[in-house]
């Protein structure tokens, strides 16, 4: 039996893999592509998303969904949020009561908008659903540089049980109790990094990429706060600190295709070239519907929804944010504290 079941062999399953090998611990990685399954098996490496981070010889690669579920102790769910219903709706008759999944992928149901842990939960009611994120580019990870990243579970020994396992000399892990502020921090900040790209794109420079960030974590924690969420969360790892490195880096798809889009190309078109998953467009009607159904103000959402499902011209789009009406930056933030829900563990 290994240790870990990687659900997902797209770069961050993989780079889990290499972190988790390197930690002593047994992995099977599944994949729906018999030919990326085929590719592994052949290398131990993927070629196309994540060259030269060789995987241990003993590593088990399989297409057989119940081979990689019911052989594993945990289970880490690393398949493209659009994916999640469908890929756990599958795992289900698979899963043991009590199994551990801990979710890796960031974004939010447009369907249903429900965050991915609640998208889980309903499809696997038996299973234990972790979440972890944080500023982690699966390209630095893969190779060993020091990354910080959050658990987040409800349960706190669970919390604790999977931190030891990650936890290394390059992979520094902390553990929250506040699932949904992880959840909702990682899925917005990748629809403030397409604005960022955009403006990269239109040639803008240092001066509007930083006001985007600081902005636009004020809106992801306004949103975060009205669904529960402690504000903490979001001037933390998986707020702020996945915010900045998003916006930041070229390692970032939905960086990458904002400025695609800023160049005048379509979110399809951006979404080709860059050639993954671009979770940011995602969601970004997901995140617009959340501040509409909340009646919370999240102006950076909507001008990105506008240059991607409307056709508004990105300078335009831009000019609207800058001519809006004047505000007081920060409210109380007693306010906020006082709205902020607690769990304790």
């Amino acid at each position: 039996m290994s240790d870990f079941g990687v659900i997902g062999a797209g770069s961050w399953g993989i780079a889990l893999t290499r972190l988790l090998q390197n930690n002593g611990q047994k992995v099977t990685v599944w994949s729906a592509l018999a030919d990326e399954i085929k590719m592994l098996k052949e290398y131990r490496e993927h070629k196309d998303k994540l060259p030269g981070v060789i995987l241990d010889e003993d590593t088990l690669f399989t297409t057989d969904l119940s081979e990689a579920v019911s052989g594993s102790r945990f289970l880490i769910l690393a398949v493209p949020s659009p994916f999640t219903r469908k890929t756990t709706h599958d795992m289900a008759p698979f899963v043991k009561d009590g199994q551990i999944i801990v979710n890796v992928a960031k974004g939010i149901e447009e369907s249903t908008l429900m965050t991915l842990s609640s998208v889980i939960g309903e499809e696997i009611p038996n299973a234990e659903v972790c979440v972890m994120s944080g500023p982690s580019h699966a390209e630095e990870v893969g190779k060993g540089l020091p990354t910080t990243i959050v658990i987040g579970s409800k349960n706190q020994e669970v919390a604790k049980s999977l931190q030891k396992r990650f936890m290394s000399e390059v992979f520094r892990v902390y553990i929250s109790s506040d699932v949904m502020g992880i959840e909702l921090g990682a899925a917005l900040k990748n629809v403030v990094a397409l604005a960022a790209g955009i403006a990269d794109g239109l040639g803008y420079g240092d001066n509007t990429k930083a006001a985007l960030i600081t902005r636009g974590i004020a809106e992801i924690a306004r949103l975060g706060i009205a669904m529960g969420g402690r504000i903490e969360t979001f001037y933390g790892l998986t707020g702020i600190g996945d915010l900045i490195v998003t916006c930041a880096s070229m390692h970032s798809r939905n960086r990458r295709a904002g400025i695609l889009i800023g160049q005048g190309k379509t979110y399809e078109e951006a979404m080709a070239e860059v050639k993954m998953v671009v979770e940011g467009v995602y969601a970004a009607k997901a995140g617009y519907a959340l501040s509409e159904k909340y009646n919370v103000s999240m102006p950076i959402i909507e001008q990105v929804n506008r240059i991607l499902f409307e056709g508004a011209n990105a300078a335009d789009a831009v000019k609207a944010l800058m001519n809006r009406e004047g505000k007081v930056e920060n409210i109380d933030l007693r306010k906020l504290i006082q709205n902020s829900v607690e769990v304790e563990w």
